[in-house]
C-alpha cells in the first residue's frame, strides 16, 4: 500500500515471500514498517495470518483519526494510534478518535464501527483478533460490532504463565483483565 507520495506504508513483499503462514514463521530479524507491526511478531520473531489483521486495525484507525499510526510526540501511553484511540474507547468516547479534519460530518454510527473493528484488529493477543471474514461482515453492517475489554489488554506472549495464574485457586486476578 502506499501513501499520496507513492511511500510504502503498508506491505513489507520480500518478507511475505518468506513466511508460510500455515506454518507460521520464526525470522532472525524484524522487518516491516513501524507503527503496523504487530506486537508478537517484535516480541518472538514470529508472524501469523492474525499480524496481518492487526495492520490492517492500524489502518482503520489511521483512517478514522487521520492520525500516523506512531506518533513520538505524544504523551506516553498515547505513542501508537492504537493506544491513543483505546484510551479514547475507555472513556467512552470512541467517536472523539474522529479525524478532526471531518469537522464532525459523519455517521457516528459507522465512525464508531470503523474505529471499534480497528481496534479489535489490533488487539495486542493476536489470538483474539477477528478472521477477514469477521471484519467484512462488520463493515458491512452483517454483523454486531465485538465486545472488546474496557481497557487495553495487556500483552502476554507467554501462555503457560497466564495458564499458571489463572489455575491458582488463591489468585485474585481475573481472566478479563488479561484479555
Amino acid at each position: 500500500m502506499l501513501d499520496s507520495s507513492f511511500n510504502a506504508k503498508l506491505g513489507d513483499f520480500g518478507l511475505a515471500r518468506l513466511v508460510d503462514h500455515e506454518k507460521g514463521s520464526q525470522t532472525t530479524f524484524i522487518a516491516g514498517t513501524r507503527g503496523y507491526i504487530a506486537p508478537e511478531y517484535v516480541t518472538t520473531g514470529k508472524a501469523y495470518k492474525e499480524s496481518d489483521i492487526y495492520s490492517f486495525g492500524v489502518v482503520l484507525l489511521e483512517i478514522a483519526s487521520g492520525r500516523k499510526p506512531i506518533d513520538l510526540s505524544a504523551k506516553e501511553g498515547k505513542v501508537t494510534v492504537v493506544e491513543w484511540a483505546w484510551e479514547l474507547y475507555e472513556l467512552g468516547e470512541i467517536v472523539e478518535v474522529a479525524d478532526p479534519k471531518l469537522c464532525g460530518e459523519f455517521d457516528e454510527e459507522e465512525m464508531e464501527r470503523l474505529v471499534a473493528i480497528g481496534l479489535w484488529c489490533a488487539h495486542p493477543n493476536y489470538r483474539f483478533r477477528p478472521s477477514v471474514m469477521q471484519v467484512i461482515q462488520m463493515l458491512k453492517f452483517e454483523a454486531e460490532l465485538p465486545t472488546l475489554p474496557k481497557f487495553l489488554p495487556l500483552q502476554n506472549f507467554y501462555p503457560s504463565t497466564v495458564k499458571a495464574i489463572f489455575s491458582s485457586p488463591s489468585n485474585s486476578v481475573f481472566k478479563e483483565d488479561f484479555l
